[in-house]
């Protein structure tokens, strides 16, 4: 494959991965479908997903900027200030720490899976297809009354632990901490916001995590392509935060739903058919 190929797919991975990894629709599941139809022919792998993760990341700390300096402040003082870890702010701090509990915990035990045999084609289309009808149900019957506000501990590590189904392709990290909400009773804005803030201590961990390794150990990743879909994947992914967050409200997720069950029903036929392989 020539040089300019490697670049171009690069920067398509990159478009899919800024549009994708906000929308409950999985990410990682699009980048796993798309790579092997590409010229190369090969699963981008785990490491590269992860590394352009940063990229959408950098998205969400851009966009949330004032609210994350400001849970941070207000955090950083409560541990010396008691009186401060009453504030809200404080507290959102202690909570997206909490919640991120589960995935670092899961990530580290599961890891050899994560990068293998999890990205088995027949696993991330049958989770396209489950989480999709998951997804649905809460959409449908969840109460959607309770504001961000009212987040428990509790529901902290519930978010947390949905969230950490995602290192399954197929999940979707935005699709689970949403579905776990809405299933809580949280507003679909709520449970959209919790699950950006949520997202960055441990996408940006494993980005960096992955960055590391291939710098020490070396990998096949080449570092130009992979930071040209990195940079691609922020600007596309601030985009799609903004469009979003203004449709949440009032859209249900249905569509989102019935392109997860097509996109599960397409990867079944293109299995069967030997266009994809599993591994």
């Amino acid at each position: 494959m020539n040089t300019t190929t490697l670049w171009l797919e690069a920067a398509f991975l990159g478009l899919i991965q800024g549009l994708t990894e906000f929308l409950p629709v999985s990410s990682s599941a699009h980048l796993r479908i798309i790579g092997p139809l590409l010229p190369s022919g090969g699963d981008p792998g785990a490491a590269f997903t992860a590394i352009t993760q940063i990229g959408t990341e950098a998205a969400v700390l851009l966009y949330f900027r004032h609210d994350i300096v400001r849970i941070f402040l207000a955090w950083w003082a409560s541990l010396t200030q008691p009186a401060k870890r009453q504030d809200p702010d404080a507290r959102m701090g202690w909570l997206i720490i909490i919640g991120s509990v589960p995935i670092v915990v899961l990530g580290l035990l599961f890891k050899d899976a994560i990068e293998h045999s999890l990205r088995n084609l027949y696993i991330t289309a049958t989770m396209l297809i489950v989480f999709a009808v998951i997804l649905g149900l809460a959409d449908r019957f969840g109460r959607r009354e309770r504001p961000l506000s009212q987040l428990t501990w509790g529901h902290g590590l519930l978010f947390g632990l949905a969230q950490a189904m995602a290192l399954i392709p197929g999940v979707s990290r935005s699709g689970g901490t949403i579905t776990a909400g809405l299933m809580m009773g949280y507003t679909r804005e709520a449970a959209a916001r919790y699950s950006f803030l949520l997202a960055i201590p441990a996408v940006m961990g494993s980005g960096f995590y992955q960055l590391l390794r291939s710098i020490q150990h070396g990998s096949p990743i080449a570092p130009g392509p992979t930071a040209l879909a990195t940079l691609i994947a922020f600007g596309v992914g601030y985009g799609v935060i903004v469009v979003f967050l203004k449709l949440v409200s009032t859209r249900s997720y249905m569509v989102f739903v019935v392109y997860r069950i097509l996109l599960g029903l397409l990867v079944f036929g293109l299995l069967g058919g030997g266009v994809l392989s599993a591994l």
